[in-house]
């Protein structure tokens, strides 16, 4: 029995909503099943190490998403070119072009920027010590921030030309590499020293620099992906491309940073609050992270989706491609939501010892946050798509000033006051969380909404 004919559109879109997304967010929970990885091998060095090492990883992944970001603008851009034309292999050589440009040389300004990473965090009032130990791993790891980018830009072109699953492939191998590199360099295997915490640094390194090597070889092997010669004339210069890529990448920086910059502060707010603190919240906010993944991937292929059909001029089709992506986010949001609500302990365990009584105070606060985090995921999710989506019609200015206001005023005021200010401690910095992903979240959902009184839709 047919459905009739007015579903076709709506099931062909969540068709490949999911065909784009499903790959996408897989390859974005191995990504931090890396970050994972990291944060196993480094707690059997102690409570110090891991809050040492959260501190750098703080500033180094909020630089380097920026700076992908900022790169990412590719996505619209390609996107709205094989919308108009599906074999524009020309300009999104041009794009892609651009964006490795980008990469490069803002990547190294990422790796000057890490320079000052001990000084920032004895200014905001962290242990001297731990401070120390954060800056020496951060002398290392900030060298993986321009391969990261790099790659970051080499993922987008694979999966807007229909490859996703490349990259989920290639993050699965990068899983290994990384493990094998913390357990030799971080313990001193196959006659090498034991550098302890800064062998972890190293490990991911090696470990951005081989994922970029993978992406060359694979979009060298691949017929289709060879065709459009990334690296032909790789030293033309395409500066109106240039200047339309920082025109859209710029404001998805400030949204990164706005973002990064929050959950990053609470990280802060937490060691001057206490190290069990700060360990639980680091803990807590990598299970928050995992779970919100999913969404994230939803909100990359709805950034594609959104603009292929905002190429293309189908307005009919931006609709449900938006709606496709906010119904797929929100299905998977809800399901992290009651796993971290109803089994914390059992999440827990993935990461640190619960039997151990050495960490009962860690899992009790970090059980606290859990569920905090489990009431914003159905938000967090909301917040990824509105921005995804809305990243594909071009508009970033607007979203970029909606980050920056629902973040920073209503969330990090929250924040400060209920941590520091009250007896609620983390919990209140973990309300001051959720507050923020609230009003961004439903900030950007009423200007998807809105979209064609707005005139972001294509003529």
């Amino acid at each position: 029995m047919s459905d009739g004919p007015a579903l076709t559109p709506w099931r062909t879109e969540l068709r490949a909503t999911l065909h784009l997304a499903a790959p996408l967010a897989l390859a974005n929970l191995l990504w931090m099943a890396i970050g994972t990885t990291d944060v196993i091998f480094v707690a059997m060095l102690g409570q110090q190490a891991l809050a040492a090492s959260s501190l750098a990883v703080t500033q180094y992944m909020l630089i380097s998403w920026a700076l992908t970001g900022l790169t990412g603008a590719v996505a619209p851009l390609v996107a709205a070119e094989l919308g108009r034309r599906k074999h524009a292999v020309r300009e999104v050589r041009r794009s892609v072009r651009m964006a490795l440009w980008l990469a490069l040389g803002t990547g190294m300004i990422g790796v000057a920027l890490c320079s000052w990473g001990e000084a920032l965090m004895l200014l905001t009032g962290q242990d001297p010590e731990i401070s120390r130990r954060a800056g020496a791993f951060l002398a290392i790891i900030r060298w993986a921030i321009p391969a990261m980018v790099v790659s970051s830009v080499q993922r987008t072109f694979v999966a807007a030309l229909g490859r996703p699953m490349l990259a989920t492939a290639i993050t699965a191998v990068a899983i290994l590499v990384n493990a094998l590199g913390n357990w030799v360099l971080i313990f001193g295997h196959f006659g090498l020293p034991a550098m302890g915490l800064e062998g972890s640094a190293l490990a991911s390194v090696i470990t951005a620099f081989a994922m970029v090597a993978a992406y060359a070889v694979v979009i060298a092997a691949d017929r289709r992906l060879r065709r459009y010669r990334l690296l032909g004339n790789w030293w033309r210069p395409e500066w109106q491309r240039l200047r339309e890529m920082l025109r859209i990448g710029l404001p998805i920086a400030c949204i990164i940073i706005a973002e990064g910059g929050f959950f990053s502060s609470a990280a802060y707010l937490m060691g001057r609050i206490g190290a069990a603190q700060l360990a639980a919240h680091t803990v807590a906010l990598q299970i928050a992270a995992l779970a919100f993944q999913v969404p994230f991937g939803v909100g990359q292929a709805a950034t594609i989706r959104v603009g292929y059909h905002y190429g293309a001029g189908d307005r009919e089709g931006v609709r449900l491609a938006g709606l496709a992506a906010l119904w797929t986010a929100f299905a998977f949001s809800f399901v992290g939501a009651g796993i971290m609500l109803l089994f914390p302990r059992h999440v827990l365990a993935l990461y640190v010892d619960v039997a151990d009584p050495a960490n009962a105070q860690l899992i009790a606060l970090a059980v606290q946050y859990l569920a905090v985090a489990a009431l914003f995921q159905l938000f967090d999710g909301i917040q990824a798509v509105g921005a995804g989506a809305l990243r594909g019609l071009q508009d970033t200015r607007m979203p970029m000033a909606i980050a920056l206001f629902g973040y920073w005023l209503p969330g990090f005021g929250l924040s400060l006051g209920l941590g520091l200010f009250t007896p609620l401690g983390g919990l209140g910095v973990w309300i001051g969380l959720a507050v923020g992903l609230v009003v961004v979240a439903v900030l950007l959902l009423h200007r998807w909404r809105r979209r064609e009184a707005l005139g972001l839709l294509p003529r």
